[in-house]
């Protein structure tokens, strides 16, 4: 019972209760505080409308952003040849009107626009014929314009690949649609042959059936190989020239073929 007194009387002491008082000053001023600051510094309560920037151009969007207090980047481009280069093709965060999000001063909008050019890698076309390289030409969006030059071997292939007027590497991105010039080796001299069909035959037959011949041959690809006895072996799928009963090719002209493993 004593021990209950003595802590009720210290308990309503004046020094106990000065420094109970203080302590919950202390406590209401830091908390407070930090609360008042942290509104302060997330803008607590401020709304800010996300805008509609799908179709603006660029530098538009840009303007109107900025006004708002918001900041804007571009991510990437896209390519879209229907719509006018720099167009604003998507956004996040998505305008206010679709999402109802709103966002607070110095928020970032991420966007996307509009390219008309789309860049793609440039092929190896050296050794390749010329029916090969306009091929894979095609295939990749590219055009072509061929030009012949004179000489003793390779007829019928590529000697060059030539992009405005320098040549160019394999791997090498330009704009789809460029012209590459190609310059195809020609051997006027010697008896046109018959290009035999090599269809269904592995390479190593097929190099026999040529061996007699003026033909040589150019292994295009040849898939699943990973050994010389896979490519020997291998079955050719297609070939160019293809074959045409009664159509002659030039002496020293190159059959390119694409062959699959056995």
């Amino acid at each position: 019972m004593e021990f209950l007194k003595k802590l009720r009387n210290f308990i309503w002491s004046k020094h106990f209760l000065k420094h109970t008082g203080l302590i919950f000053l202390a406590y209401v001023v830091i908390v407070g505080g930090t609360i008042l600051i942290l509104d302060s510094y997330t803008n607590h309560g401020q709304q800010i409308k996300v805008p509609n920037l799908i179709g603006l151009k660029s530098d538009v969007a840009r303007q109107r952003v900025e006004e708002l207090g918001l900041k804007i980047e571009v991510l990437d481009s896209v390519y879209n040849p229907d719509i006018a280069a720099g167009t604003i093709v998507s956004q996040d965060p998505a305008p206010t009107s679709k999402s109802s999000v709103y966002v607070k001063e110095d928020r970032i909008i991420r966007i996307q626009v509009s390219k008309k050019t789309r860049l793609v890698e440039m092929p190896s076309l050296l050794d390749k014929s010329q029916r090969f390289a306009e091929s894979v030409l095609k295939n990749r969006g590219l055009k072509y314009r061929i030009e012949f030059k004179q000489t003793s071997e390779a007829n019928g292939a590529v000697l060059k690949q030539i992009y405005k007027g320098s040549e160019i590497k394999e791997g090498k991105r330009i704009p789809i649609g460029s012209t590459i010039t190609i310059i195809v080796g020609r051997n006027e001299g010697g008896t046109p042959v018959q290009v035999p069909d090599l269809v269904g035959s592995t390479i190593s037959e097929a190099r026999g059936r040529l061996s007699g011949t003026s033909l040589s041959l150019f292994i295009g690809s040849c898939e699943g190989c990973t050994n010389a006895q896979d490519s020997t072996s291998a079955i050719i799928q297609a070939q160019s020239p293809e074959y045409m009963d009664g159509v002659m090719s030039p002496s020293g002209s190159t059959v390119t073929i694409q062959a699959i493993k056995n």
